[in-house]
């Protein structure tokens, strides 16, 4: 019997791609982000393609409150969450010392703490039930530093490592945990970020390509799950033996914007 998947972020990207890929198996889904009319309209749209029940929480995940707020409406619905996919989180650029400590602080909260506090209050559950998954959406980021980007970077070698660490934890429950670390994808994110004229990003991913990779991988039970084998053999074996100066002058170098 397909399971119930609680996705956050699911308004645009990667989440909403990652709803029709979980929809396409004949499960059922609980959508969360800001924006309630985007959530609608893809409730819409999957209920008619899929014939599933997609229930819409808009809720802001960068507030301190917003986990619980979710957690009490799934329980108050009587729904159980079978498959946790973190996914809404956000960027910035610029150096750290020129941006606004409050965008910095929110950007923290969402990536980290509400995405601690959601997997802690699922992951007890799935624990009980003897079965569970979890998708943490991390990046390739969270492999090296990134000046210019330097909260993002760290914000996703916290969900790498903590990611890591509860899967070993959950071994032998039935409850798997996997990071996803994609490079850059063509989504809404770099517009949002202020990263719309990074080179990077124009040769990004797509969007479906890395859901349908993600949620492969964690049905799968896999780790660390990245999408790109050349990027995934350059993370994993040529940047840890780089001396740290040179890797953090390239990391720089591919987050600078052209001048004009």
């Amino acid at each position: 019997m397909p399971e119930t998947a609680l996705i956050t972020g699911a308004s645009g990207g990667i989440g909403a791609e990652l709803a029709r890929v979980h929809a396409a198996t004949g499960g059922d889904l609980v959508l969360v982000a800001r924006s309630e009319d985007k959530l609608k309209q893809i409730k819409v749209d999957l209920e008619r393609e899929f014939d599933v029940f997609v229930r819409v929480i808009a809720v802001d995940l960068s507030e301190p409150e917003a986990a619980e707020q979710v957690f009490a409406a799934t329980k108050a619905a009587g729904l159980s969450i079978a498959i946790l996919i973190n996914n809404a989180g956000v960027g910035g650029h610029g150096k750290f010392v020129e941006r606004e400590l409050h965008r910095e602080q929110t950007m923290m909260q969402l990536n980290i703490g509400t995405l601690v506090s959601l997997t802690h209050l699922y992951l007890e559950p799935m624990v009980q039930q003897g079965f569970g998954r979890v998708l943490n959406i991390a990046s390739s980021a969270g492999f090296i530093p990134g000046p210019l980007q330097a909260v993002y970077y760290a914000s996703k070698a916290f969900v790498l490592s903590f990611s890591q660490s509860l899967s070993e934890e959950l071994s032998g429950t039935g409850v798997t945990v996997t990071a996803l670390c994609p490079g850059p994808v063509k989504t809404g994110f770099a517009k949002a970020s202020g990263l719309e004229d990074v080179t990077v990003f124009q040769f990004g991913a797509s969007a479906k390509s890395v859901a349908k990779y993600g949620y492969a991988s964690m049905q799968k039970g896999k780790l660390v799950a990245v999408n790109n084998v050349i990027l995934g053999f350059l993370l994993r074996w040529i940047i840890p033996l780089m001396p740290r100066k040179v890797l953090l002058m390239f990391s720089r170098l591919s987050l600078e914007k052209p001048q004009k």
